[in-house]
């Protein structure tokens, strides 16, 4: 009998260890990829406020993600890929997005503005994103050039 117990037991803790190992990790992700607006703030809050790359690059198409990957930390990111660094950054899209996006389904120019500091000093800046649709979620295909 107490075979048995021992059995059942190790059954069971084999058992919730296979579950919870099985489960997706949310938090290397963004989740929330049916608005174009909503992708391009999780992208860069990814970046800039969570400073977390893997996140950022999971809602760029494979040649972004990749370049994003390949500078591996955050900081590298921003100064290589968006000449931005900032310590904490509020992020907002531009409200006019909405009609580009209504205009063409497929595809969207998402114009991005930021209000942070870097090392006490408040700076501002503004970014526009390409993004494009696929099976029904959004991706950044690209960092268009500076609209100033």
């Amino acid at each position: 009998m107490p075979y048995l117990k021992n059995s059942l037991l190790a059954l069971l803790l084999c058992s919730i260890t296979l579950l919870t190992a099985c489960g997706e990790d949310n938090s290397k992700k963004i989740t929330t990829v049916d608005n174009p607006e909503l992708v391009a703030i999780a992208f860069f809050d990814a970046l800039y406020n969570e400073k977390n790359v893997e996140k950022a690059a999971s809602v760029c198409n494979p040649q972004l993600a990749r370049l994003i990957l390949h500078y591996r930390s955050p900081g590298a990111v921003a100064r290589h890929l968006f000449n931005m660094s900032y310590d904490k950054v509020e992020i907002k899209p531009d409200s006019a997005g909405v009609k580009v996006r209504e205009q063409f389904k497929g595809s969207a120019n998402i114009t991005i503005y930021f209000d942070g500091y870097y090392q006490n000093n408040r700076m501002k800046d503004v970014k526009r994103l390409a993004i494009i649709q696929r099976d029904g979620k959004w991706f950044i295909d690209k960092v268009l050039k500076d609209p100033f």
